[in-house]
């Protein structure tokens, strides 16, 4: 609960008490603020079997930490539980390769892995000119007769 105060912040949180309380009666509000956090434990995990018990013996592994969204995605997509396949998709996935090749596509360079697969990307360029379905990105435009004006197009303005 208090894994990120440090001795410092500690230190002065002690001495604050003892200004504001008193040496006095510091020792008594320590007891009543354990005696509260206790009581609120003690509500809280009677709520929790409250709920386990309503819910049924289908729900005896139910955990109220895994309502937490970061807990829940962690245990159904990290964990051995690989009904998906997504254990394939994160393997084969690395966004830094990915990374390269769309600045290498936006530099106009050719990348490693596009390097070594050249023949096919070429004969997918030509089947996709041949088919008219993917524009070639790297290709630049034609360029426009001085006297010819560029399209208008008045939905765009």
């Amino acid at each position: 609960m208090f894994n990120d105060i440090g001795a410092l912040e500690l230190l002065t949180l002690v001495v604050l008490a003892v200004l504001v309380f008193g040496p006095e009666k510091l020792p008594k509000v320590i007891q009543d603020v354990t005696r509260t956090i206790r009581k609120i434990r003690e509500f809280s995990d009677s709520a929790k079997e409250d709920i386990r018990s309503e819910l049924g013996p289908q729900f005896k592994d139910f955990e109220f930490e895994d309502l937490n969204p970061k807990t829940f995605v962690r245990k159904q997509l990290m964990d051995g539980n690989d009904d998906l396949g997504l254990k394939e998709i994160r393997e084969s996935f690395d966004l830094r390769k990915e990374m390269a090749d769309v600045t290498d596509a936006v530099n106009g360079r050719e990348s490693a892995s596009s390097a070594s697969g050249a023949g096919a990307a070429a004969a997918s360029a030509v089947g996709a000119s041949a088919g008219g379905s993917a524009p070639d990105l790297l290709k630049k435009p034609a360029q426009p007769a001085k006297d010819e004006r560029p399209p208008f197009d008045a939905d765009a303005t």
